[in-house]
C-alpha cells in the first residue's frame, strides 16, 4: 500500500496542471520554500540536475571559445542609470542595498538583476585596442528580480543562471556570436533535454531592454503553454556608447565595441518537468538524470540476491550514474519512488532471475520491461538509455506538432487560443498595436518570429492589412 499512497499524492496532470507541477517539485524533493517569500531552497535532487545542465552547457560554451569570469553582486545606482532604457526595463524588479554594517551607504547599490552594466564598466577599463578583441566571457551566478508572482524554478526572486557577455570589433561579428549562442542553446535543449524548440527573433515589444535585437528559443509545455527557454541579444554599440567602451582600431581611429549577451536559467528544470513528467512523477532524459539506473533487489532476504544486486550496481556504476536501493522499504515502494524521481532505468533482480542469470530492465518513460542476461547488462543498459533519450525527443516533437495550429483570421485565432492549447502560427503586419490587441483580447503573446518562415496568407491575422512576417503566438509562462 505504501507505494500506491506515494503516487496518489500527485494531483493528476489533466485535472490541475499547476497543482500537479507543485506536487512534483515538492514530492520529488527538488526544492523547498525559503523563509523569504518568493525565494526557494534547491535541494540535492534539484541541484544535481542543475549541475548536469551546467557542466554540459559550459563544455559547449568553451568549445566556441568562451572563458568564465565572475563579477560583483552589487551595482552602484549611478552606474545602472547610464543606460536609460535598460534601467527603465528593470526598475520595478530591482532590490536595493542601502546600509553597510551599521552605516547608511553614500549611494544605493542594486543586487544584480543582470550584469550588462558591470560588464560594460569592466570592459571600459579592460579593452584598449583591436588586439584585445573579441572578449568572449561568461559567468555562472545568481540574480535577484523582485517578481510579483513566483513559481518554483519557473519564476523565483532569486535564480541561478549563466550570462554570457561578449565584445567585438564589428556589428557583423556580434551578430554571428548572437546567433551562434542561440544555436548552442537550441542544440542543447534538443540533444540533452529532449525538448524541441523554435529558434527565432523577438519582436521589438518583447526584446530585452536596451538591446538592438533579441533572439529566443521557445519550447511547448504539456499543457500547451509556451516557455522561453533561453535568449541571445545583440546589443549593437548602444551600451558601449552609454558606458564609454572603446578601442583603437587598426587605422588608429577610436571606435565603440559591439556587444552581445545570452543566458539560460534554472527554469530549464521546470521545462524538463512540464515537457516530460507524468502522473507518477518526474521523467528525466538520461543525459540530465542524476541517477540513470537504480538496481532494486526483489526478495532481498533470499540467498544471493543482495550480493548479486550489489555486484550489478558496481558494474553499472563504472559506466553510468547508477546506484542500488538496498533500503528496508518494500520493493513496491522502491519502484514508486524510482518513478517519482524520474530515474530512466530500473533494474529488478529476484531469486528466479538469479537462477536464470537474468535481470529485468524497466523503462521509466514507457514502463516497458525487458528481460536481459546479467552478463551483458552494461551493453543492454547503454542501448536502452540511448533509446529512451531518442524516443523522449520524438514524443516531445510529436506533441509540439499536434499542438501547433494555423490561424489566418482573427476569428480563427480566437478559436485556436480557446480550444486548441499550444502554439499558433499566424501572419503579422509588424504593427505593435496588433500585438497589443492580441495580448489584451486573448492573453496571447508573440513568442518569436521564426527563422524558418512560412507564407500562410497575405494578410495580418489581427487587422487584415498586408502581412510582413509569420509569428509563433501563444499563452506563456
Amino acid at each position: 500500500m505504501a507505494d500506491k499512497k506515494l503516487v496518489e499524492q500527485i494531483t493528476s496532470r489533466d485535472q490541475d496542471f499547476a497543482q500537479w507541477y507543485t506536487d512534483i517539485v515538492k514530492k520529488a524533493e527538488l526544492m523547498d520554500y525559503a523563509s523569504v517569500k518568493g525565494f526557494m531552497v534547491i535541494k540535492p535532487a534539484g541541484y544535481a540536475i542543475w549541475e548536469l545542465i551546467q557542466q554540459q552547457l559550459d563544455a559547449r560554451f568553451k568549445e566556441t571559445g568562451v572563458e568564465n569570469v565572475y563579477l560583483p553582486l552589487l551595482i552602484p545606482e549611478s552606474l545602472l542609470k547610464k543606460e536609460a532604457e535598460h534601467v527603465e526595463g528593470f526598475a520595478p524588479e530591482v532590490a536595493w542595498v542601502t546600509q553597510g554594517g551599521t552605516q547608511p551607504l553614500p549611494e544605493r547599490y542594486c543586487i544584480r538583476p543582470t550584469s550588462e552594466t558591470l560588464f560594460c564598466d569592466f570592459y571600459a577599463k579592460d579593452i584598449r585596442s583591436y588586439r584585445d578583441l573579441p572578449r568572449v566571457y561568461n559567468q555562472w551566478c545568481s540574480v535577484v528580480r523582485w517578481e510579483k508572482e513566483t513559481r518554483p524554478f519557473l519564476r523565483s526572486r532569486e535564480f541561478l543562471w549563466q550570462e554570457g557577455h561578449t565584445a567585438h570589433a564589428t556589428l557583423e561579428e556580434a551578430q554571428e556570436r548572437t546567433i551562434r549562442m542561440l544555436n548552442v542553446y537550441a542544440d542543447f535543449c534538443e540533444q540533452v533535454l529532449a525538448m524541441p524548440v523554435i529558434r527565432g527573433q523577438k519582436t521589438d515589444k518583447e526584446k530585452f531592454a536596451g538591446a538592438h535585437e533579441t533572439y529566443s528559443i521557445e519550447a511547448l509545455m504539456h499543457d500547451g503553454k509556451a516557455l522561453q527557454a533561453a535568449t541571445s541579444h545583440n546589443f549593437g554599440d548602444g551600451f558601449a556608447k552609454a558606458y564609454g567602451v572603446t578601442f583603437a582600431d587598426k587605422d588608429n581611429t577610436v571606435k565603440h565595441v559591439f556587444q552581445t549577451s545570452w543566458g539560460a536559467t534554472t527554469r530549464l528544470i521546470g521545462a524538463i518537468i512540464m515537457v516530460h513528467g507524468d502522473d507518477s512523477g518526474l521523467v528525466l532524459p538520461p543525459k540530465v538524470a542524476p541517477t540513470q539506473v537504480v538496481v532494486i533487489p526483489v526478495a532481498a532476504h533470499k540467498p544471493g540476491v543482495m550480493e548479486a544486486c550489489r555486484d550489478v550496481a558496481d558494474r553499472l556504476g563504472k559506466c553510468f550514474r547508477a546506484k542500488i536501493d538496498d533500503s528496508e522499504k518494500s520493493p513496491g515502494f522502491k519502484f514508486a519512488e524510482a518513478e517519482m524521481r524520474g530515474i530512466p532505468v530500473r533494474v529488478e533482480i529476484g531469486p528466479r532471475d538469479l537462477e536464470e542469470g537474468k535481470a529485468v530492465l524497466v523503462r521509466r518513460d514507457t514502463r516497458e520491461k525487458y528481460v536481459v542476461a546479467i552478463d551483458s547488462i552494461e551493453q543492454e543498459t547503454a542501448a536502452l538509455l540511448d533509446t529512451i533519450q531518442k524516443e523522449m525527443l520524438e514524443r516531445a516533437r510529436a506533441h509540439y506538432a499536434s499542438h501547433t495550429s494555423v490561424a489566418r483570421t482573427y476569428e480563427e485565432f480566437a478559436d485556436c487560443i480557446e480550444h486548441k492549447p499550444g502554439f499558433i502560427k499566424a501572419m503579422w503586419c509588424g504593427d505593435q498595436a496588433c500585438e497589443d490587441r492580441l495580448k489584451e483580447d486573448f492573453a496571447a503573446t508573440s513568442r518569436n518570429i521564426p527563422f524558418a518562415q512560412e507564407h500562410l496568407s497575405d494578410t495580418c491575422v489581427c487587422c487584415g492589412r498586408p502581412a510582413k512576417k509569420m509569428v509563433y503566438w501563444g499563452r506563456a509562462y
